[in-house]
């Protein structure tokens, strides 16, 4: 299919990766075009810069040129006019991994960094490492290393390093994308659930990452994290070698004598003695997956040292956006409750003196569903304050991946509290009002009206806590008619439930 490809359409163009591709092709002679639903700077003044034709949204016209492929993004669903128009008149199309793997991949050294966390920093790092070492690499990652100042590039070089996502293709293909990308060296850094929209659990995690790790050819290297559980049942193959790293004493490549301070982390190897100018535990691991993948290929310990000396770090990762009368402003991508509480962890080390404040917005597909409520509040246990957004995207529907119920379940925080002599009335924030009997909740009726104006919004805002009284109710409870256990039998049966209003 790609052999007398002379002209591709790119449907999604201004995502990074796509853009980046595009671009490439258009430098290898290519006749490229593009389309998306929000063309605007800076990708659109990339791609005109490079004289790539870019529609401002999607429709069937833009195809009348009649590509001889067309790359479908990851975003498009069906539903979408241009994907119809592929489907209806047998276009050539793929998706974007596959164009890499055969374009830009195929015949190089694919080095592919996967893993619930750490992906972006780490790619960042050994592409820096092989970049500051004159190697220029081709490289693909999620993010903007500051030091490279784009997230993508493609040279002549025969190394290839790039960000192993996890996540589905294409609405075509469902397999994760890192299965495309032909790993000679695969690292994983860790395993978690997560992207609860298409896992229904963590076998089917560790399923996707089993076809990842297939792939490794015999002349190849999977380095494994040691000291992951989720993880360790997955290392033990035999068709390829194997190498874990970690801080656990039987990792074949182990950190020891960590030491850390509020802008860097030192760590040794058996052989030299690392300084890292990140801070937390999560980036000495990620560091150590740089060290051995680094090691494998060639380079030298003083060689990735000099890399980590100057390494700025990422864009959205730990970045410093701003200081304010005495107040920092930092902006992290994280959003697994992991990724949250290693954040944390290393903030209170990097401002040991100062408060940390968390403000977290659920965007992902994961975060704005009933996934790790329990684990989500545990993960902020360092932040001396929480402050959380309004879960992302709530006009959404079903199709949209976010289920009914969950986003009827947003209306159900209390916004007002109200006592009568014997009524006890709760204001929703979609408008409802629960009222209920007071006698259903003995500790309530028998205190003063002073008591009960003392409360409280707990549980995310599900809940009401009246300190004083150690009282706790909930809006689920509430709406479900549920007398505390305390009160009397008789008075349960005399006072049936009142309607809503």
């Amino acid at each position: 299919m790609f052999a007398q490809i002379r002209s591709v359409h790119f449907v999604g163009i201004c995502g990074t990766a796509m853009a980046s591709t595009a671009a490439a092709l258009k430098e290898k002679g290519l006749e490229v075009t593009g389309s998306d639903q929000n063309v605007y700077p800076p990708m659109s003044t990339f791609l005109a810069e490079r004289g790539i034709s870019v529609m401002s949204g999607y429709a069937e016209q833009n195809l009348a040129h009649k590509p001889d492929l067309v790359v479908i993004g990851n975003a498009i669903s069906r539903g979408n006019p241009e994907a119809e128009h592929v489907l209806d008149h047998k276009l050539a199309y793929c998706s974007l991994p596959e164009l890499l793997k055969h374009f830009f991949i195929r015949g190089k050294r694919s080095l592919v960094v996967a893993g619930t966390h750490g992906k972006t920093t780490t790619t960042s790092l050994l592409t820096w490492v092989f970049e500051h070492n004159g190697l220029n690499p081709s490289f693909l990652i999620g993010g903007i290393p500051n030091n490279l100042g784009q997230g993508a590039r493609f040279t002549d070089s025969p190394w290839f390093i790039i960000e192993g996502d996890e996540y589905d293709t294409a609405f075509f293909d469902k397999r994760s994308k890192f299965v495309h990308y032909l790993p000679e060296v695969a690292i994983i850094n860790n395993l978690e659930f997560d992207h609860a929209d298409i896992f229904p659990d963590l076998a089917a995690v560790q399923t996707s990452f089993k076809h990842f790790i297939r792939l490794v050819p015999r002349n190849g290297l999977l380095l494994g994290n040691g000291d992951d559980h989720n993880l360790a049942p997955l290392l033990e193959v035999t068709h390829c070698p194997v190498k874990r790293f970690g801080l656990g004493e039987t990792n074949a490549v182990q950190a020891f004598n960590l030491r850390y301070g509020p802008t860097a982390t030192e760590f040794e190897i058996p052989s030299f003695k690392f300084h890292l100018n990140l801070v937390g535990e999560l980036n000495v691991r990620n560091a150590l997956a740089v060290v051995a993948c680094a090691k494998h290929c060639g380079l030298k310990n003083h060689q990735i040292q000099s890399a980590f000396d100057t390494f700025t770090g990422i864009k959205r990762r730990m970045e410093v956006r701003g200081i304010a009368a005495g107040v920092t402003v930092i902006d992290d991508f994280g959003h697994h409750p992991t990724a949250i509480r290693e954040t944390l962890r290393a903030l209170r080390i990097r401002y040991p003196h100062q408060k940390v404040w968390a403000i977290f917005e659920p965007r992902t597909n994961t975060t704005r569903r009933n996934v790790f409520q329990a684990e989500l509040a545990a993960a902020f246990a360092d932040a001396d304050a929480v402050v959380v957004a309004q879960v992302a995207r709530l006009e959404f529907g079903p199709d949209d991946k976010v289920r009914h119920e969950e986003r009827i379940a947003i209306g159900e925080r209390v916004r007002d509290v109200r006592f009568t002599e014997d009524t006890l009335a709760v204001d929703l924030a979609d408008g409802r009002t629960i009222i209920v009997p007071l006698v259903w909740y003995p500790r309530l009726l028998d205190a003063t009206m002073e008591q009960r104006s003392r409360w409280t919004v707990a549980g995310a805002g599900y809940g009401i806590h009246w300190p004083a009284l150690d009282e706790d109710l909930s809006t689920e409870g509430l709406l479900r008619g549920a007398p505390a256990a305390a009160a009397p039998t008789h008075l349960r049966r005399q006072c049936p439930v009142p309607d809503n209003i």
